[in-house]
């Protein structure tokens, strides 16, 4: 009796191709039409795991964790310096779905950097500044500006305590004067002082003191409207 064979079906060549093209694990350069250059690992064809981008065109290298194609996790962004010779670190933290998100150090200039949180590039949370003038501003941010609870150190060595807004001094604050010994207790509106009080503080101790000390005045309120006034007005701002 005859004994027949059934013929396996080939695969067709393009499934052969298709495969071997699937990128999973680590690789080697791989190149983009632009030019661009990755290495590190992948996943289902996606940046995934530890690795390092280089964009040509701006010549921008970053190097760390990536999650389904973006940046996530920890890495750190660099761009070519010319006068260095090599590439100079702009941002060192956390990232996510592509952005700056969680703790980082971000560097503006030589002089100049950021530290602390961030939130969907943006500084947002608590985060110190250092400005290329000497000041450093600690405290809350918002959308890259300070906002909320924080103090201004200018180089000086005066600062400024309170309240803030949109990068400005907005509400109850107070300004240490400390070059001139004195201390200004009052109210902000967009970084110009409306209202408050100055006393003299530190006076012997500073640098440059005024050249007479504010002259103490006693009020006299016998009937206690002024007390009051002042109760209602502190009720009003707690409100």
């Amino acid at each position: 009796m005859p004994i027949s064979k059934c013929l396996q079906k080939s695969e067709p060549l393009w499934k052969g191709w298709d495969r071997k093209a699937q990128k999973n694990g680590l690789r080697h350069q791989v190149y983009a039409v632009s030019d661009d250059c990755y290495v590190g690992e992948w996943k289902d064809n996606m940046k995934h795991g530890k690795g390092t981008q280089i964009w040509k065109k701006k010549g921008a290298i970053y190097e760390g964790d990536w999650k389904f194609g973006k940046r996530d996790g920890y890495g750190t962004l660099s761009f070519p310096d010319q006068e260095m010779g090599k590439p100079r670190k702009v941002y060192s933290g956390w990232w996510k779905d592509d952005k700056k998100s969680g703790y980082g150090i971000q560097f503006f200039g030589p002089k100049e950097y950021y530290e602390g949180e961030w939130c969907g590039n943006q500084r947002s949370g608590w985060g110190r500044m250092y400005y290329s003038n000497g000041d450093i501003y600690e405290g809350q941010w918002l959308n890259n500006k300070p906002h909320g609870e924080g103090m201004l150190r200018q180089k000086n060595g005066n600062r400024y305590e309170g309240c803030w807004r949109r990068g400005m001094k907005n509400g109850s604050g107070r300004f240490f004067h400390l070059d001139h010994g004195q201390l200004f207790e009052g109210f902000w509106v967009d970084d110009v002082a409306k209202c408050g009080t100055m006393i003299d503080f530190g006076r012997d101790e500073a640098p440059e003191p005024t050249q007479f000390p504010i002259p103490k005045i006693k009020i006299l309120d016998p009937d206690g409207v002024l007390e009051e006034a002042l109760a209602m007005f502190k009720k009003t701002e707690e409100d």
